[in-house]
């Protein structure tokens, strides 16, 4: 008997995801990758939404490619769409619909980040007015706002016949449907210059973060989760662009400077500049994938910045 318990707890059994259909919006970059990547490598079908067909074939057949050399079973697709639109998240759904008879999770992952100013140097209201009002475009917190926060509302409602699904599938009892949100440190943060000195970005991921508890609150009744995860730093082509390789990771460049000190440091020293890395990200995607006991949660996963920054600690330069 006790040999059946320990081999239950195995990760190999815990986290083996065959079976699981997930969608990841913004997966064929960045944080969306990390995600997409390690379900895929632990058998799931991963479908990954981005706005170009051409760069979401690339990324998905090389990695499709290394999965079917590998032996492993799950394999990725992309999607060509705009998250940011209510009709669009129905043609995704529909399109989804027609290829699965149901989802496992939805994870509501794609972001961008526009609108930063420049700190002014002098104290006074009309310096504050310029960098913070003048130089910052309305478009900002259109883009924003849009992708950020309200289009994962859009997908949320839209998939969740899909989700529903999911609990009707004689399989489906190995995991709790799901929809997890990708919100950010930066929705909790006080000082901008932990989010791109965007107060557009930081005001989205304000928002999504508190959506987070909301509709998980909501969909309740419906036995679907709502999940968070809120990121520090990771090197990804929003913090450090151009940082992109031929398959989607990003390498940290050998003069990046960040603005601001991650405080927690790694077993291994891979330099000064500390950041967390898509073993990180993906220990915490199957943590949330294979817990059904976790609803209405944001996990921060920012290498201890958020705790500093509550102590009152400046780290920034």
């Amino acid at each position: 008997m006790a040999d059946a318990v320990l081999t239950s707890l195995t990760a190999s059994n815990l986290f083996d995801l065959s079976g699981v259909v997930a969608v990841v919006t913004g997966g064929g970059s960045g944080i969306g990758l990390m995600i997409a990547s390690t379900l895929l490598a632990n058998g799931a079908t991963v479908y990954i939404i981005g706005p170009k067909q051409a760069d979401l074939d690339r990324v998905a057949n090389a990695y499709n490619d290394a999965a079917e050399k590998a032996s492993k079973p799950g394999r990725m697709h992309g999607i060509e769409g705009d998250i940011r639109l209510k009709s669009e998240a129905l043609r995704l759904a529909e399109e989804i619909g027609k290829r699965e008879k149901h989802i496992t999770v939805l994870f509501n992952n794609a972001g961008v980040l526009s609108g930063s100013f420049k700190k002014p140097s002098v104290a006074s209201a009309d310096a504050f007015r310029k960098a913070y009002f003048d130089e910052v475009p309305e478009s900002s917190f259109d883009d924003n706002l849009r992708t950020n926060a309200i289009g994962p509302y859009w997908l949320t409602f839209a998939f969740l016949p899909l989700l529903e699904k999911w609990t009707q599938n004689p399989e489906g009892s190995r995991f709790a449907p799901q929809i997890v949100m990708t919100s950010s440190m930066n929705g909790w943060t006080k000082d901008p210059a932990t989010a791109g000195s965007s107060f557009p970005y930081m005001y989205s991921k304000s928002a999504i973060g508190h959506a987070t508890s909301s509709l998980a609150h909501e969909l309740l009744p419906l036995g679907i989760r709502v999940n968070g995860i809120a990121p520090g730093l990771f090197i990804t082509e929003m913090s450090a662009p151009g940082s992109a390789d031929a398959i989607g990771q990003s390498r940290l460049p050998p003069d990046y400077v960040a603005s601001f000190e991650v405080p927690v440091s790694r077993p291994v020293d891979q330099g000064a500049q500390r950041a967390g890395t898509n073993k990180d990200m993906g220990a915490l995607v199957l943590f949330l994938v294979a817990n059904w006991f976790v609803d209405g949660e944001t996990v921060l996963i920012d290498g201890g910045v958020s705790h500093v920054l509550a102590l009152g600690v400046r780290l920034y330069p």
